[in-house]
């Protein structure tokens, strides 16, 4: 048995020397994250999500984003990271295929606004761990995806990230990991049926890392093996990892420094498909021409977001369907925070444009790839026209303008919260964030996210 729970415990309560660039990277999906877990607060479901949370109990640990209240932090965790992923707008690591922020950010914040005095950089660092922790879980994996790994994997960097907070000694910090142990879930289940249920898990992973450290902190003695023992994670949740990588590998990348961006509110399969359509329209594609439209691209674009467009579909449904999102950029030139009206899902001239469009498996054989891409439209006149990307708009590789990104946020802003109050928060939530290293008390940022 390796020994690899105790390595990740054991960084992710050290005093590591964190890169310039590892800050910079959490300073901008720290803002990002607030954004898309503001606007989040008007996604579909989110109204009862909260009607059911809000009754787990009175408390002032921590506030829920665009709600202006606080409640006990357990429960912030759980409608934060519930917004955070309620619209698929949160940011990703491709490589690992976890959504490492929805998780991580949901728990951490919450957990640093109920201490009350935690800095700027220690929040950052917390982040970066976490991130660390969660993405090793998911790059060392050589299957293909089976569990919900943006909440399983997820919660382990959490854990870890609150036990850093929390200035956990090594063997609490191991208890905390397998209480987390003990909660870990999330299925694929609600992807391939496109449930409100995706970011009910990413909820359950934030909240169950709060109180698997609450658990620790009070005594009650976890699995010390939680990753590596013989029905700990790996076996459990993976079918073919590679330990010993991970263990080499921790802390050596900042693995925030490779997270990207998703510039449009859909699943992040869906979106290369969005850039080459664009690209298509540039070259004359309009949804008067098309005849037909294929996307082809590596095996797990297909199995994310080939499915068909159908007229009782519902938003989370919608954002996973690369048919309806490819007729919405065709109509409308891209996909917003807007295009999920119960009226657009049941429209039937999006819908009749939806049928034309297919999505096919490349030659591609890596299980976490998502590049390349190409895209083919027959043109009703017997023309064709062909794009190709080999990088992904909003990664590393290809990443949002600094114009871009405070757009995106801003955007996501105005749409959680009042015309005014707004304005208001996002350009103070702005300012905080690019001096974030100068805070001696982060707490203000939470409160302003409320819309307080």
């Amino acid at each position: 048995m390796s020994d690899i729970s105790r390595k990740f415990a054991q960084y992710a309560l050290s005093q590591s020397v964190f890169s310039d660039s590892a800050y910079d990277s959490a300073k901008t999906f720290i803002l990002d994250s607030l954004g898309v877990g503001i606007a989040g607060s008007r996604a579909p479901f989110s109204a009862a999500v909260w009607t059911v949370a809000k009754n787990w109990g009175q408390g002032e640990g921590a506030h829920v984003w665009g709600r202006g209240v606080k409640t006990p932090t357990a429960t912030a965790a759980y409608m934060n990271g519930f917004q955070i992923h309620s619209m698929e707008y949160d940011c990703v690591h491709e490589p690992a295929v976890v959504h490492p922020m929805a998780t991580i950010f949901a728990a951490v914040s919450a957990e640093a606004e109920r201490q009350n005095g935690v800095t700027g950089f220690q929040l950052m660092e917390a982040v970066i761990v976490a991130v660390d922790i969660a993405v090793e879980l998911g790059v060392v994996v050589r299957s293909p995806l089976k569990f919900f790994r943006p909440a399983t994997a997820g919660l382990f960097g959490a854990t870890l990230g609150i036990a850093r907070l929390r200035g956990f000694d090594v063997p609490t910090a191991l208890s905390a990991m397998g209480c987390a142990l003990a909660q870990c879930a999330g299925v694929m289940q609600a992807h391939v049926e496109g449930k409100p249920t995706l970011p009910v898990q990413i909820a359950g992973a934030a909240r169950a890392a709060v109180v698997a450290c609450d658990l620790a902190e009070a005594g009650l003695h976890g699995p010390e093996h939680s990753l590596d023992g013989p029905y700990g994670y790996f076996a459990m949740f993976e079918d073919e990892v590679d330990i010993n990588s991970a263990a080499d590998l921790i802390g050596k990348i900042h693995r925030i420094t490779e997270v990207s961006w998703k510039p449009f509110p859909t699943g992040r399969a869906a979106q290369g498909g969005i850039v080459l359509l664009q690209n298509l329209m540039k070259q004359g594609v309009t949804p008067e021409s098309l005849d037909s439209l294929v996307l082809s691209a590596p095996p797990i674009i297909p199995r994310l977001v080939n499915r068909p467009a159908g007229v009782d579909m519902t938003a989370n449904y919608a954002r996973l369907c690369f048919p309806y999102l490819g007729a919405i950029t065709l109509l409308r030139g891209t996909v917003g925070l807007d295009d999920f009206t119960k009226d657009d899902l049941g429209n039937s001239d999006i819908h009749a444009l939806a049928s034309k469009i297919q999505v096919e498996t490349n030659h591609i054989a890596d299980p976490a790839e998502f590049v390349p891409q190409s895209m083919t439209a027959k043109l009703s006149n017997g023309e064709e026209r062909i794009a190709m990307i080999a990088k992904l708009f909003g990664s590393p590789a290809d990443p949002l303008s600094q114009s871009q990104h405070i757009d995106k946020f801003k955007n996501c802003v105005a749409f959680g919260l009042s015309d005014v109050k707004a304005k208001q928060v996002a350009d103070r939530l702005i300012a905080l964030i690019d001096n974030l290293e100068g805070s001696e008390d982060c707490s203000e940022v939470f409160t302003l996210a409320s819309g307080k």
